[in-house]
């Protein structure tokens, strides 16, 4: 029997529904290992993030994206699951581009957690 494990995914940022037009990317793991030698490794804390190509729609909320610090991102995965990235706020540059009206979105925050 086959299981649904990709398709639409669903992004809200303090309740306000996005269009988005492409892939969502969020962190699996919150840390980061690298091995040292064979068997030993370091491990460091990962910075929580959302990556996601939203659309400029009328009424897209560019003053809560552009000023917001303290936001709630939520993703909806198609096989059920949901990342939220909580104290959220942008980082890197944020276009819109005139020909798809696409906004490349980098969240990252205080905490993401997998429900």
């Amino acid at each position: 029997m086959g299981q649904k494990v990709a398709g639409t995914c669903y992004i809200k940022v303090d309740g306000e529904q996005l269009v988005i037009s492409g892939g969502v990317e969020a962190p699996l793991t919150k840390v980061k290992r690298e091995t040292i030698v064979k068997g030993y490794f370091k491990e460091e804390d990962r910075t929580p993030f959302l990556k996601v190509d939203a659309v400029k729609t009328p009424g897209f909320p560019m003053n809560k994206l552009g000023n917001g610090t303290n936001m709630t991102v939520t993703a909806e995965f198609k096989d059920g699951s949901s990342y939220v990235l909580s104290g959220a706020y942008l980082v890197e540059d944020v276009n819109v581009t005139g020909d798809d009206a696409k906004v490349s979105l980098n969240f990252e925050g205080i905490s993401g957690d997998w429900q």
